[in-house]
């Protein structure tokens, strides 16, 4: 094995973890929970979306969410956008990194922004010129990288072609998403070493889901081709609202236990990560009974 003396941990919970669920949380609640979060030495913070609040009413909230919470310099406080009204919207807060989505899958996308991926393509491209203008950080998110619930296995091809686009638009970094939790050690590595033939690994991060346990051991297979990044959500939160049977994020008390019990540095906090984990699963009843399970063993 092969693994990289550090990695990046980047903590994707209060958008992901929350966008499906069906309680909504409380704005002071988020909050406070962005605010623990920025305590535990985690450098990167997804806070929230702006999409339309339709789309997604628990995440309705993003302006306040971003304009209440405290900034800690070394943390990047990163949100989705969708498009244009978005982008003026996360400005207008000073998010420090603009994230764009497309899936892979041509029907997957289409249930998740209404659009093909064709007619996504230059809405994105618009949303990362004016945020490169506005000297924001970018990221590009592909969804449905390893499988998509509508077409099954996704093309290489095609998940190389929208990563082409990305890079072309000024998008600092890919987070790779395995967004029903499919893929496997061996698919990881295969669809990681055609990733790394075409890109520099520093600019991939993977993104997996835990629908059948094996995000830990995908995290291994790309950790031992060199990926260091990784998005996680606190408790495991999170699900495709556009995906049924999607679960929750790879955990990152999971995540940081196994980092950390290995030697590998993350620079977070463990216990403070659980302090955040604690206060949130009073709002949310899937992290709840996370939380128990976590104590208990």
């Amino acid at each position: 094995m092969n693994f990289p003396p550090e990695v990046t941990i980047k903590e994707v919970g209060p958008r992901d973890g929350l966008q499906n669920e069906r309680t909504v949380v409380p704005l002071d609640a988020k909050v406070e929970w962005i605010n623990l979060l920025s305590e535990t030495g985690m450098s990167y913070i997804e806070i929230s979306s702006f999409v339309r609040p339709e789309w997604i009413p628990q995440l309705k909230d993003a302006t306040e969410v971003a304009k209440r919470i405290k900034r800690d310099p070394n943390v990047t406080y990163a949100a989705l956008v969708p498009n244009q009204r978005g982008l003026e919207r996360a400005l207008e807060v000073d998010i420090d990194e603009v994230c764009v989505f497309i899936s892979a899958s041509e029907t997957h996308n289409l249930k998740n922004v209404n659009k093909t991926i064709a007619d996504t393509i230059p809405i994105i491209d618009k949303v990362a010129n004016e945020a490169v203008q506005n000297r924001k950080q970018l990221r590009g998110y592909i969804s449905t990288v390893f499988g998509c619930p509508y077409e099954g296995e996704t093309s290489i091809d095609q998940v190389l072609f929208i990563c082409d686009k990305l890079l072309e638009m000024g998008v600092q970094e890919l987070s790779i998403g395995d967004t029903i939790g499919v893929a496997d050690p061996l698919h990881v590595e295969n669809v990681t070493k055609a990733l790394l033939n075409h890109f520099p690994k520093d600019r991939i991060a993977m993104h997996f889901h835990d629908t059948r346990g094996t995000a830990l051991a995908n995290v291994i297979t790309a950790m031992n081709l060199g990926i260091s990044k990784f998005d996680s959500t606190v408790g495991g939160l999170g699900g495709c609202p556009y995906a049924k049977g999607a679960s929750g994020n790879l955990a990152t008390e999971d995540l940081l236990y196994m980092l950390h019990r290995m030697g590998v540095h993350t620079g977070i906090n463990s216990e403070k990560v659980s302090e955040a984990a604690t206060y949130i699963s009073q709002h949310v009843p899937a992290l709840s009974s996370h939380q128990m399970k976590l104590l208990n063993s």
